[in-house]
């Protein structure tokens, strides 16, 4: 029995395809049978380069195109870093399956950590999440938004543009780069707490497709939808999307579940550690940051 073409749409940056491969490869590996393809999109925010991430009001802008992709029926599937995914799906829209979840943090190029920077350096970065946090613990540290791929950021750094910028330890190491830009690890609990869902990526598929739905739920990894669904829980409480200073880290160990939360806000920063459940760990962390 053959189960004919599935169609994933992407974005055609380098680190969404490796993304969007993976899939294809967990798809064609559990159903030797299917024949995947690849459907790449060039999203709004690719084309937009210039504008911080903080400054831009269009929400979702980098899954926007691929998700209609895939209402109008022009793929079967959509693959995103699940971080960049907005809270509320469009009508239609199911998000079928998280992949296994890479290392969840941040990582520092272009010196041996944050205590590493010399006094005042210039850092590259469109987050503000990443920037208030690092001000916080440097409030020396001077930031310039900074867009593009990985490499373009990377290349900033070695040019001398800036003295550093901080990228996702998950797209150095798919891509890897992890070793050769030297990238260090920020602690996800101490130093910069990462972007709900950061490491994480994301299938959605129309609500009304069971044969996707089906063929993407026998590739989603549990705990790492189950960590998502807590982080971006809590990221839908406080309206928050690209622009919202937020960082939100759950993890399961030894059967329990904990989440760290840091939201910079009113000139602060308000943050909490919680234990428990999975289906009470978001509503804790969402009434201490409300606080």
């Amino acid at each position: 029995m053959t189960l004919g073409e599935f169609r994933i749409a992407t974005r055609s940056s380098p680190l969404a395809l490796w993304q969007a491969r993976w899939v294809a490869s967990r798809l064609r590996r559990l159903h030797p049978r299917l024949r995947v393809r690849l459907v790449p999109i060039v999203s709004s925010g690719d084309r937009d380069r210039v504008t911080a991430l903080y400054d831009s009001s269009t929400v979702g802008m980098f899954v926007r195109e691929i998700q209609a992709a895939v209402l109008a029926g022009d793929a079967d599937a959509g693959v995103h870093s699940c971080k960049d995914l907005p809270t509320t799906l469009p009508s239609g829209l199911a998000l079928a399956a998280v992949m296994p979840r890479a290392d969840a943090r941040d990582a520092l190029v272009g010196a041996t950590g944050i205590a590493g920077l010399r006094q005042g350096a210039l850092v590259g970065t469109s987050s503000l999440r990443r920037q208030l946090q690092l001000a916080h613990a440097r409030p020396d540290l001077r930031f310039v938004p900074i867009r593009g791929n990985v490499d373009t950021r990377v290349r900033k750094v070695r040019e001398g543009e800036v003295d550093a910028t901080v990228l996702a330890s998950a797209g150095l190491s798919r891509l890897g780069l992890l070793r050769a830009v030297a990238a260090v690890p920020l602690d996800a609990i101490v130093a910069c707490v990462p972007a709900p869902a950061q490491g994480a990526v994301a299938v959605d598929c129309r609500d009304g497709d069971r044969r996707a739905r089906w063929l993407l739920g026998s590739i989603s990894h549990h705990d790492s939808a189950r960590a998502a669904t807590i982080e971006r829980a809590v990221l839908s409480s406080f309206a928050g999307g690209c622009s919202l200073p937020l960082g939100c880290y759950a993890w399961r160990d030894q059967g329990s579940w904990h989440a760290v939360a840091r939201l910079c806000i009113d000139g602060g920063i308000r943050e909490c550690r919680h234990q428990g459940s999975a289906e009470e760990l978001a509503r804790r962390v969402i009434v201490s940051l409300s606080r």
